[in-house]
């Protein structure tokens, strides 16, 4: 039963994601996506491409483009959304299926690797972040938009003791990761680091970061 219950709720998460977020896009998320993804040139892999919301952003200067996803259950209604924009787009998208704790690809295969708030949903962000690190070529970047921790020591105390019923209802998401932090552990030099607050959304998950980080 409690396998049915959690495919129905993904199955909702899935049929209103791209709707319930439609406002926070047009509140200044979209407008991160595109500044961030215009710095992406070469050999491109997006982890966590979701519905594929990313896909319009990517200009000339990518060589190739890749994009992963984990294998479609619970969720098959966003993974047949990313299937058909991958299909809209003027270039070729090579779509992975695999988690990003196990990412199938040679080590340095890409120049740049991109994750749009993804490292707060990722089962294990350390083993994921290693991951990401060993699939850049030396000297590769990863370009990132995440949702964070609160540096507010008040917020920070209510986004611990909300997490749990964040992960619930949003699907694993996690509102209290330190993931700046989490990427300079895993052996990135942050480059380039803004911070914002998403719109519309609780209070728990406004934290935002945007930033761009170079492997050793």
């Amino acid at each position: 039963m409690e396998g049915a219950e959690r495919s129905l709720r993904g199955r909702i998460f899935a049929a209103g994601y791209d709707r319930m977020g439609a406002g926070v896009e047009m509140a200044g998320l979209g407008a991160h996506r595109v500044a961030l993804l215009a710095g992406a040139a070469g050999r491109v892999l997006e982890i966590g491409a979701g519905t594929g919301r990313n896909l319009k952003y990517y200009g000339d200067a990518v060589a190739s483009l890749t994009v992963s996803e984990p294998e479609p259950e619970p969720e098959p209604a966003m993974a047949r959304r990313l299937v058909r924009r991958i299909g809209e787009q003027p270039s070729r998208v090579e779509l992975v299926l695999a988690p990003c704790e196990e990412l199938p690809f040679a080590e340095g295969s890409f120049d740049v690797v991109v994750s749009t708030l993804v490292l707060c949903t990722v089962e294990d962000q350390a083993k994921a972040l290693a991951e990401i690190c060993g699939v850049l070529e030396p000297g590769g970047e990863l370009l990132f938009i995440e949702h964070v921790r609160s540096d507010r020591p008040k917020l920070a105390r209510w986004q611990n003791r909300l997490n749990g019923v964040n992960r619930l209802v949003a699907q694993g998401c996690n509102c209290n990761r330190d993931t700046v932090e989490a990427i300079r552990a895993a052996g990135f030099t942050i480059e380039k680091l803004d911070r914002d607050e998403l719109k519309n959304v609780p209070p728990t998950v406004r934290p935002l970061v945007i930033g761009g980080a170079r492997r050793g």
